[in-house]
């Protein structure tokens, strides 16, 4: 038993707009939780990073223990979920092994630099149409065209198939995939959202074999690691996997971070003023309020932690959202944004161990780009409005950021 009554719960009105009060909570009087709805979350950094780097844990859905919420999630998605479990955020060694060796190649440092001056020119356009307009809302007009244009570029996607706006409202619902599942109807309309996504991928797909380019997916198409290739139903888990996570997270990074920097002016003119911060400023902004509030692993065997042993096949949310303010960790100051601090890239708002972010050089090059280059260029950038969040628990982030210039 602990001494103050603390619960997890995503759901209480003030939770989207600031969680780190709840997390700060349990951290102290409940670090190794059971929720209220039949998981199990962690919260503080070391009990967090131990599960994370574990290889003795699973991702694998299967391998949790039959729940309400199990049931629930089989009748909603049905046939679609075997499909969507053959991406390799959902796959374990060695299947994980694989399928991350066959994408990676696209994701090395020293591809993903050589993407800057695209990076740089999109920014600067998005400004300049802002500048023109004496307005920007910096989710439509800047976080969410970057990290798209990017991705899609990346891959090769065809212009001329799909609607960028029903792209991100489809991609929006299904990451909700992400986060403790609340009713039926939400999974249902995750899975519908995913109906849709796919048809629409596999369109892609389809012509993108008889016009295959130096692209990411020509490149999974072909892909032969030591004669291995992607089936059909592996490929489109990892086109999918790679086109939602390639834009959906950085939206978050760069929204947050600049939300952030607009409530502390002091670190905002700090950056303003010092071009050498420009690659630490984006691991404490990925540290202080990160694109990804949680991951998960289900545990193979019984795991004694906290004082407490939870038992196999139980689903984990591995809080990095917490983690990421631990003052064990990262001292008394852990609340507080400071774009010098030592130790920010010791976040985990990338996860750890086998399942590290593959994306990771790709988000911190896209953030350290798009977050100097604005306030630099609009050092007098101040809130024009509230901000709206988006009602994610998982991918929490902004729908709408308000500035004036």
């Amino acid at each position: 038993m602990t001494d103050v009554e603390v619960a997890y719960n995503p759901f209480d009105p003030g939770f989207m707009a600031d969680p780190y009060r709840q997390y700060a909570e349990l951290r102290v009087h409940d670090p190794v939780h059971e929720t209220p709805f039949g998981v199990w979350a962690l919260f503080r950094y070391d009990d967090v990073l131990r599960f994370l780097r574990d290889p003795e844990l699973s991702v694998e859905d299967e391998n949790q223990a039959e729940s309400p919420i199990t049931a629930m999630r089989d009748a909603a998605f049905a046939d679609q979920e075997r499909r969507a479990r053959m991406a390799m955020l959902d796959r374990d060694p060695p299947d994980h092994t694989r399928l991350r060796k066959l994408v990676s190649k696209a994701f090395t440092p020293r591809r993903i630099e050589e993407l800057r001056p695209r990076v740089q020119v999109l920014v600067d356009t998005a400004l300049d149409r802002a500048e023109a307009a004496g307005s920007l809302d910096v989710i439509p007009d800047l976080a969410f065209p970057l990290p798209f244009a990017v991705i899609s570029e990346m891959l090769g996607m065809p212009d001329h198939l799909g609607d960028p706006l029903q792209l991100r409202e489809w991609s929006s619902v299904i990451v909700r995939a992400l986060e403790p599942p609340s009713d039926f109807d939400l999974l249902r309309r995750i899975a519908e959202a995913n109906e849709h996504m796919e048809a629409f991928l596999l369109d892609v797909i389809r012509w993108k074999r008889d016009h295959l380019a130096d692209d990411l997916l020509s490149a999974l198409i072909v892909a032969e690691e030591e004669g291995d290739t992607l089936n059909d139903d592996e490929l489109l888990a990892q086109v999918a996997l790679l086109f939602i996570a390639g834009h959906e997270t950085t939206v978050n990074l760069i929204g947050n971070g600049t939300l952030a920097l607009l409530r502390n002016a002091d670190q905002r003119e700090r950056l303003v003023g010092d071009t050498a911060l420009d690659a630490p400023a984006v691991e404490e902004l990925l540290r202080f309020d990160p694109p990804v509030q949680m991951t998960r692993r289900i545990t193979l065997t019984d795991i004694e932690m906290g004082g407490k042993t939870i038992p196999k096949g139980t689903f984990v949310m591995c809080s990095l959202a917490s983690a990421n303010r631990d003052e064990a960790h990262f001292g008394p100051d852990a609340g507080a944004l400071d774009l010098g601090r030592d130790d920010a890239r010791e976040h985990l708002a990338f996860g750890g161990g086998a399942h590290y972010c593959l994306g990771a050089a790709l988000a911190r090059l896209e953030a350290s780009v798009a977050v100097p280059t604005l306030v630099r260029r609009f050092p007098e950038l101040a809130l024009a409005g509230e901000p709206v969040y988006n009602g994610r628990i998982n991918l929490r982030g902004l729908d709408h950021l308000p500035v004036s210039l």
